[in-house]
Formats: structure tokens, sequence, C-alpha cells
């Protein structure tokens, strides 16, 4: 049986007026979980709720983007093909002295599912959320070149480079609003679907002492062997393109990217920004709380693990249609 947006709408609100109020999506960032939000918008789609608005921030710009384009079905088919050699590719280590990673193959793939179009000229109206280095503002981009937006809003500090756009230095949205709930009321919507993807990250990561530093993901150690390898294999192939690199730093490079006792640079990145992202969704939801809030349960999933994108998509799937049941029955 088919959910019909007014339905839920006038569950949520107990009432029956406006009908048609205009629904506004917020994908929030979470690097490898992002890939929930395909499992999001297809419950959505099933559910018979039109989408009028959708802001994103981080991952949640990139997913929001094909989703607005109409590509939705054509990212997850090559999302569900990822392994550790495509995920490798994408990382184009340049070393310069504001990040480790250029973006530019990130932002070719993306462009084969937006087709590079301009925001403005998208079938669903969109924005991204991205942060100004230098004054700490919430910069959110709604016209103009869609990759350079989107770019902006993915450039985890320190991991990717900053964009440079009308005099601004743009990084990760996430550092100022994980979750655009804000953001996609002031474009229009009457009605906030919101998704959170930091509520769990912080009780389901952790370091672990000893050799084996990699993140446990499972509870047996098989599948912990299979993971440890697997990221091993992302992390020696991001080595190895750093050792092709001539760069004055590279020997702390390396020890960075080693196999020592201590995190990597990557897990003490991402881990550090997603403890602040945890802090600053919670404060976020509580000012500027959405009318519907779907938390995919996936913090056990790392930063580097888009090869894990079947998961991610059926928990977004199945957080959200669990989401509806509740509402409507």
């Amino acid at each position: 049986m088919l959910f019909k947006k007014e339905r839920i709408i006038n569950k949520l609100q107990d009432n029956h007026q406006k009908p048609h109020r205009k629904i506004g999506l917020a994908l929030g960032s979470g690097s490898a979980r992002g890939w929930a939000h395909i499992g999001v918008v297809q419950a959505l789609a099933e559910a018979d709720i039109h989408v009028d608005f959708i802001a994103g921030t981080s991952i949640g710009s990139v997913v929001g983007a094909v989703f607005a384009s109409g590509n939705i079905n054509a990212l997850q088919e090559i999302v569900l093909q990822f392994d550790w050699k495509k995920i490798a590719y994408l990382f184009d280590v340049v070393l310069p002295k504001s990040g480790l990673i250029d973006g530019r193959k990130v932002s070719a793939f993306i462009r084969d599912y937006v087709k590079g179009i301009n925001m403005e000229k998208l079938p669903i109206p969109f924005c991204t959320v991205s942060t100004d280095l230098t004054t700490g503002d919430e910069v959110v981009i709604r016209n103009g070149d869609i990759i350079e937006a989107i770019r902006a809003s993915i450039s985890v500090p320190g991991i990717f480079t900053p964009v440079k756009k009308d005099g601004k230095i743009l990084v990760d949205g996430g550092l100022v609003n994980p979750v655009p709930v804000s953001v996609v009321r002031k474009m229009g919507a009457d009605f906030v679907i919101a998704v959170d993807l930091n509520h769990d990250i912080v009780e389901g990561k952790g370091f672990r002492q000893g050799a084996g530093h990699e993140l446990s993901t499972s509870d047996t150690g098989e599948k912990d062997v299979q993971i440890k390898d697997k990221d091993n294999k992302i992390l020696k192939a991001l080595k190895k393109r750093i050792d092709s690199v001539d760069f004055s730093a590279l020997p702390q490079i390396r020890k960075w990217t080693s196999k020592e006792p201590l995190p990597n640079i990557f897990e003490v990145l991402m881990t550090s920004i997603n403890i602040m992202e945890t802090q600053i969704t919670e404060t976020k939801l509580k000012i500027s709380p959405p009318d519907l809030l779907i938390q995919p349960p996936l913090g056990h999933l790392k930063f580097l693990e888009f090869d894990r994108a079947e998961e991610a998509i059926i928990a977004g799937y199945e957080e959200t249609k669990a989401q509806l049941n509740r509402i409507s029955g």
C-alpha cells in the first residue's frame, strides 16, 4: 500500500489544512554513509511523496544534485559496483599545502550524473551548503556551476583542497550546518524531511589500541579481517600515489599513511570532524527541527567505505519506510 503525501503530513501536523504543502528534503553530511540518501529518496518515491526543494551538505549535496537531476537510479547502479580500486582511483593525490586530494576525479565522476548544468536549470530546486574558511560563515549556493558548488560542499578540511569562489575560500558545509533544515525552509518548504547520518557515529566508532589500529565494524573476527584488508588496500594505493609525488614533506606524509599503532591521518581528521559534526547536528536540529527526521543506523561505517553502498542504501530505505509506517499507521 502506498502512503500519500497529504496523509503523512496531516498525521504529523494533526490537522487537515494545506494538503498541498511544499515538501523540502534536507540531506546531511556523512561521507560513505551518504549512500543511505539513495535509499531514502527511493522510499519517498514509493510513498508517492513528491519533493519540491532539496538542500544538501557534503555527501548530501552529491546525492541531492543527482536526485534533482533525475538520475538517482543511474547513480545507485554505479555505486553498487564500487570496490576499493575504484574508490582509490577517485582520490587524486596532489599534496598542496591546503589538502591531500585535489578532487578533480571526484568532480568528473559527479559530472556524469548531473551533466554539468547550472543549478537553476535543475528540474527540482536545489542548493548546497559550504563553509567560508575565512569568516566561518555558512555559504548557501543556489545558482551557477553545479560541479563547483558540490565540490565546495564536500571539501573536507585537510583532505580535499578548498574551492575559491567569489572571493571566498569554501570547505565542507558540515562544519556549520550538517543537516540543512533551515536552508531548505528558506527555499520555500512548508514541510521538511531531514536525513541525519551523524547521530550515532561517535558511539559506533572509536580507535583501538595496539597494532591493529583499524576501526572495527563487526563483532566477528573474520569480517574484521576482511574490512581491515580492504582498508589497507585503499591506503596502500593512496600511499603509492603519495610516494610518486616530488614534495618536500614526503617523509612525514609517508609516516601518516603507514601502518602504525596510532590512527592514520584520514582517521584522525575524519573522526575529529565527525565528533564536531555530531554536536553541531544535535544543536541545529533543536533550533530548527524538521517535520520528519530520518536517522539510519550507520555509525559503524567509516569515511572510506564507499564500497558498502548496498548496506547504506538498504539502511536508508528501511529507516524511511519505518518512519512512514509509524506516522501513517
